[in-house]
């Protein structure tokens, strides 16, 4: 899977809020196989005692960090948060979030699109986390994102893929660009659906962290991810409307007991 400069070979994502303990969360990393998490700069300080546990966590995974700007809802405050997360963090890799809707977390995307043209200017390679609206994601595009992360549902609600149609228009929209579903996955056959219509990978967060053992459920995902992968890439049957035998008609018996191979 490619993210800009990045060449990973997993095709799964983690988020790092909400789990039980530290020690729980860096188990679910591991069992997952993600190579990227995610983490919010207003959640973890740097400086702080126990920001410094957190880093010293991760470092022990191996695994590289996504900033992202949860929690935004204008432009202004994205931006800025993008901003101090670079300083933070030493890295353009930014995913970007403008929340336009308190209660569904739907993305802003007038101000997704706006900050995402501010950031890409001021050098950061921007994951934008989007709807599956096709129009949006012309103009993210041409305002310079080469992710896009469209949600399946809102943020935390386990509902899996609600717009199958339209998430795969937007496959076959930009089929070179990279395309991550995100947000809404509750169980990894959801994970499997979004990698079968042809998706790069996935972005988990509660869906993990959230469930009665998160290490057992990353390594679920992990084989979800990678089983979707695998039926897209061997072009699985298409479904119809009716039934097709299997077994071939040539060489079956006849009546009269004689068999013809």
């Amino acid at each position: 899977m490619r993210i800009y400069d990045e060449t990973l070979k997993s095709r799964l994502m983690l988020g790092t809020a909400r789990y039980p303990s530290p020690q729980i969360l860096k188990q679910a990393i591991l069992a997952s196989g993600a190579e990227i998490v995610t983490v919010s700069l207003r959640r973890e300080a740097a400086g702080e005692r126990a920001g410094q546990k957190f880093w010293d966590l991760i470092r022990e995974t191996g695994v590289k960090v996504l900033p992202n700007t949860a929690g935004c809802h204008s432009v202004r405050e994205a931006v800025t948060t993008a901003q101090m997360a670079r300083e933070v963090f030493r890295t353009n890799l930014v995913k970007l979030e403008v929340i336009g809707d308190a209660d569904t977390l739907q993305p802003d995307l007038f101000g997704l699109v706006e900050a995402t043209r501010i950031l890409t200017e001021d050098g950061f390679q921007v994951l934008a986390y989007t709807t599956e609206d096709l129009v949006a994601a012309d103009r993210l595009v041409e305002a310079g994102c080469r992710v896009l992360m469209p949600w399946g549902s809102p943020i935390g609600s386990a509902r899996g893929l609600n717009n199958v149609y339209g998430l795969r228009a937007m496959r076959a929209r930009f089929p070179d660009l990279t395309l991550l579903v995100d947000a809404g996955i509750g169980v990894p056959s959801h994970a499997a659906q979004a990698m079968e219509l042809g998706y790069d990978g996935v972005l988990l967060s509660s869906a993990v962290a959230l469930a009665g053992n998160p290490v057992t459920m990353a390594r679920g995902f992990r084989l979800a991810v990678e089983a979707g992968r695998l039926a897209f890439e061997a072009d699985p049957l298409q479904p119809r409307d009716m039934a097709e035998a299997s077994t071939p008609v040539l060489g079956q018996a006849l009546l009269g007991g004689a068999v013809f191979a």
